[in-house]
């Protein structure tokens, strides 16, 4: 009965939220394969770029923790379709920048709009899932973000040169705009497709609604004993602080290779940015099959930290060899960040099934919204460390060893979780 149920619930759901996911990972991605046109264009050096690829963060952590709060009070539906249509028009904007502050501004406008929307998924999540069945339903949300680069990279190496000079405007001023209506359109479907939780809903039956209500409830009484539930104590919280760490380190890896994947393919010895973008697709294919197969291991054999640590190592892994490799073996240097992508989307999606495992409600809320407000951060630090590596003439390879060291750091903090607490 469960299992009929929850994939009633799955197909329900995962065609809207995975759409609107990548739609998001899209827009605040997308620098990395427009740089290959915007930064010379703009005059934006390698350490500018990178700031303003992690600036997105800082506004991040200042908005998100109000953007999942006020989630929790008014329901899914008006924080979403809220948070789609502004970073839409935000993401639109981009096609107009005409200098480096304006870049940098816009990048921080994007995080501001856009804070909450991730948390606020995983959160609205635990609205419909119980633990042993969050790791699969994490993953299936999560696949949108190697899905976005599988599409988003080809796509967007081909309109950087089949848009190039339409209308007066360069290709890369295309791209933006053309990422960021679908956001727009979305976001108003929002308000008619999303429902805030299953007593809203028409497809399930009475006791269907009750029988996953009542999961629900169970599992609330559950954690009630186990983590505080006021903001204070929240991040007081040694768990909680472990998370933000875990969190920190994986976006390290995630950010880094996302942001300048395209780059590293560059540097591997392509440099037509149609090609460039359908190579790059490879690794965030990688990335898809590895974090849909392990996450439902996990799941299945009811263990977290060894399913998370080993794709700690096995990004660092890559990262390292990618290093290494540089541009002068290409398709070696490709396999590796095939590796590292399989392990840094692996990591994503199972770092985001531990939270869920200690909060509940309110706690659910801001303890979410907290942990990835401030374990986003890596986002930031990461490609701005590579973005200075670079214009201090020491390429991206000094960048990527540091990425590596961090997420082998996150491989060992991840035994420091009580297993007996996300094991289940």
């Amino acid at each position: 009965m469960a299992k009929r149920i929850y994939n009633k619930i799955s197909w329900r759901l995962f065609p809207l939220v995975i759409a609107c996911y990548f739609i998001s990972f899209l827009d605040r991605t997308n620098i990395g394969i427009a740089q290959l046109q915007m930064n010379k264009q703009l005059g934006l050096g390698d350490a500018a770029f990178g700031l303003g690829a992690g600036v997105f963060f800082i506004a991040y952590l200042i908005f998100e923790v109000p953007s999942n709060l006020y989630m929790h009070k008014v329901g899914a539906k008006k924080t979403i379709m809220r948070i789609m249509i502004l970073w839409g028009l935000v993401s639109i904007c981009f096609m107009f920048v005409q200098n480096p502050t304006e870049f940098l501004i816009l990048r921080f406008l994007l995080g501001a709009t856009e804070a909450g929307f991730f948390p606020g998924m995983i959160l609205y999540l635990t609205y419909w899932y119980p633990s042993e069945w969050r790791a699969r339903a994490v993953a299936i949300f999560i696949v949108a973000q190697p899905a976005s680069g599988l599409v988003g990279a080809p796509l967007g190496g081909w309109i950087l040169k089949a848009f190039d000079h339409v209308g007066g405007l360069s290709g890369w001023r295309w791209l933006f705009f053309v990422e960021g209506v679908p956001a727009v359109i979305l976001g108003i479907a929002v308000l008619w497709l999303l429902a805030d939780g299953p007593r809203q809903v028409k497809w399930l039956t009475e006791d269907e609604k009750n029988f996953v209500i009542g999961n629900l409830a169970r599992e609330h009484e559950q954690k009630k004993t186990l983590v505080p539930h006021s903001l204070r104590e929240l991040v007081r919280n040694g768990r909680v602080v472990l998370l933000v760490v875990l969190v920190f380190a994986e976006s390290m890896g995630l950010y880094g290779l996302t942001f300048y994947l395209p780059t590293l393919v560059k540097g591997a010895g392509i440099h037509s940015s149609v090609t460039i973008g359908f190579i790059t697709a490879i690794p965030f294919l990688c990335g898809m099959i590895a974090m849909v197969l392990v996450s439902r291991s996990s799941d299945r054999r009811r263990e977290r930290r060894w399913h998370l640590s080993i794709p700690f190592v096995v990004s660092a892994v890559g990262l390292s060899a990618s290093a290494v490799l540089g541009g002068n073996h290409t398709v070696p240097a490709i396999i590796a960040l095939c590796v590292a992508a399989a392990g840094v989307y692996t990591v994503s999606a199972l770092c985001w099934n531990l939270p869920p495992a200690f909060f509940a409600g309110t706690a659910a809320a801001a303890g979410i919204a907290a942990i990835n407000s401030l374990g986003n951060l890596g986002g930031f630090v990461s490609p701005y460390l590579i973005g200075m590596s670079q214009s201090m003439g020491g390429g991206t390879s000094v960048g990527l060893y540091i990425l590596s060291a961090v997420l082998v750091i996150g491989a060992i903090l991840t035994h420091r979780i009580p297993a007996h607490m996300v094991n289940r």
